[in-house]
C-alpha cells in the first residue's frame, strides 16, 4: 500500500504553533538499562503513544528508512495520480494483491501488547498510530486513533460505502487466477515490486454496489487527513502527561506536528526508535533500541503485565 510513513501530507495545515526554543538533543541511549529510563516517564501516567513503521518491523512489515533514516527505494503513489489514471490504479491494485497476503498474516509483536498492557494499568492513556497495518487494534487496543487510516479497509469514491478488504480480496482473486505468484517479497506500503508486463493484464474490481472507484481506506500522498481525526490527535495529546514516540523518524510533518504540539506545552517527549529523528532535539529522551524488549521490559518493571 502506499499510506501509513508515506501516506502523510506534507502539505496537511498545521494549527499555528510556537515550538520551544531549540535546545541540544540529548544523545540516543544504546543500554539495555533504557527501559528503566522509560519507567520514570511512563510512571507519570496519563502518556499518550505515538507509534510509526519501526513498532511493527518485529511483526515482519518492513519499515521506510531503516536504522540509517535514509528513505528505501520506491516512489509511493499520490492521491492524484491514483484517482486521475485507470493504469496507475492498475498498478496499485496489482501490487498490493501480491503483497495482501503477507501483509494480512502479520500479528501483534511484544512492543504492540506491551502498550496495550500499559493502557490497561492507565499508564498509558492513548494511541495514535501512523500505520495503517491494524496491529494496535489486533493487540486489543481499540480507540487507538489510526492517522493514516487502516489497510484492511476499502472505501468507495464514488458512493462511499466502505467495505473489507478481505471481500476485495476475494473478488480480485476471481479476477486474475494464478496472478500471485510464490516468491513476493513484501514492501513497507504492503504491495510488492511487479514487472510492467504483469501488471498490464491485471483486471481491477469496481465497487460492488455502484460500479465506482475503489481505492484503499489510508490517506496517500497528497490527501489531507481528516480534520476531525487531527484534532482528536491534538486532543490527547494536550491532555497527555507525557508523550511517547515508538517506531517512528518523524520525518513527515503528519506525526511531527503532535511531538511540536507537546514541545510547545512543555510535555516531556521520549523518543524510542533504532535511527536518527527530526524530533531529537525536542525530546528528553532518547532511545535507540528494539522496540519490542524494550516496551515489554518497560511494562514489566511497571508491573503492567
Amino acid at each position: 500500500m502506499d499510506g501509513s510513513e508515506s501516506s502523510a501530507n506534507s502539505a496537511v495545515s498545521e494549527h499555528p504553533e510556537t515550538v520551544a526554543p531549540e535546545t541540544v538533543a540529548p544523545a540516543a541511549s544504546r543500554s539495555p538499562a533504557g527501559a528503566a529510563e522509560l519507567v520514570g516517564l511512563l510512571d507519570r501516567r496519563g502518556a499518550v503513544v505515538l507509534s510509526g513503521a519501526g513498532l511493527s518491523t518485529e511483526s515482519g512489515i518492513p519499515d521506510y528508512r531503516g536504522a540509517t533514516g535514509r528513505r528505501r527505494s520506491g516512489t509511493p503513489m499520490t492521491y492524484q495520480e491514483f484517482t486521475g489514471s485507470e493504469a496507475a490504479r492498475r498498478r496499485y491494485w496489482a501490487r498490493s494483491h501480491t503483497g495482501w497476503p503477507l501483509f494480512a498474516r502479520a500479528r501483534p509483536n511484544a512492543g504492540h501488547h506491551a502498550v496495550e498492557r500499559l493502557r490497561r494499568s492507565g499508564h498509558v492513556a492513548g494511541v495514535i498510530t501512523q500505520n495503517v497495518d491494524g496491529l494496535h487494534r489486533a493487540a486489543g487496543t481499540r480507540e487507538a486513533v489510526e492517522l493514516h487510516g487502516g489497510l484492511d479497509r476499502v472505501v468507495c469514491l464514488d458512493c462511499r460505502r466502505t467495505s473489507s478488504r478481505a471481500e476485495l480480496d476475494q473478488r480480485l482473486e476471481e479476477l486474475n487466477r494464478g496472478f500471485r505468484r510464490p516468491g513476493a517479497v513484501l514492501r513497507p506500503d504492503g504491495d510488492t515490486q511487479l514487472a510492467p508486463e504483469l501488471v498490464a493484464g491485471f483486471r481491477v474490481a469496481p465497487c460492488a454496489d455502484c460500479g465506482g472507484v475503489l481505492k484503499p481506506d489510508v490517506v496517500f500522498f497528497g490527501e489531507n487527513v481528516p480534520a476531525a481525526r487531527v484534532d482528536r490527535c491534538y486532543e490527547l495529546v494536550d491532555a497527555a502527561g507525557a508523550l511517547v514516540v515508538l517506531g517512528s523518524s518523524l520525518t513527515v510533518l503528519s506525526g511531527l506536528r503532535f511531538v511540536r504540539r507537546a514541545a510547545r506545552a512543555r510535555l516531556p517527549v521520549a523518543i524510542v526508535n533504532q535511527g536518527p529523528t527530526r524530533g531529537d532535539d525536542l525530546a528528553a529522551l532518547r532511545l535507540d533500541l528494539p522496540l519490542g524488549p524494550t516496551m515489554a521490559e518497560a511494562a514489566r518493571l511497571l508491573g503492567a503485565d
